[in-house]
């Protein structure tokens, strides 16, 4: 059941849906953003990131019209340290590559460390495999860490 936030005008200006079938949240922003509008949807989908125990994240604003860089400050200070702690690992973010939008994502890609993985994407297929591969990657490396786990204890 996707979750439906609306603006001021009573518009839909974010759609935020757990793809099981892909274990990823999936958001979807439309139209242009207040400051209000990014702190409220940002923080709303931390609610299904934290209840599927879910890391992977795509997030897209080929509809987003305008830029977002009011918010590059919060989300960089105070949202995206929420978001590692409600488990978000990897951020996949889609673009309109003809969009000013573009110009936030590359800064707020900038201002991350490495604990947190994101990447900015014109396509939206491209985000999907990288998505993917780092849910391989992940896979793979927990079957690694549980095989020297029954290792140890022999």
């Amino acid at each position: 059941m996707p979750i439906i936030l609306t603006n001021e005008a009573g518009k839909t200006h974010l759609t935020i849906q757990y793809d099981a079938a892909n274990h990823w949240v999936y958001t979807n922003w439309i139209g242009y953003q207040t400051f209000e509008n990014v702190v409220a949807g940002a923080m709303a989908y931390l609610a299904p990131i934290r209840e599927n125990k879910c890391p992977y994240l795509l997030n897209d604003n080929r509809l987003l019209l305008g830029l977002w860089h009011h918010s590059l400050e919060w989300a960089a200070t105070v949202w995206r340290p929420q978001a590692m702690e409600a488990g978000l690992t990897h951020f996949a973010h889609v673009v309109d590559p003809d969009s000013m939008a573009t110009v936030t994502a590359d800064q707020f890609q900038k201002g991350i460390n490495r604990d947190f993985h994101m990447r900015v994407f014109s396509d939206i297929e491209e985000a999907k495999a990288w998505l993917r591969e780092a849910q391989q990657a992940d896979a793979e490396q927990k079957g690694s860490s549980q095989f020297q786990e029954k290792q140890l204890k022999k």
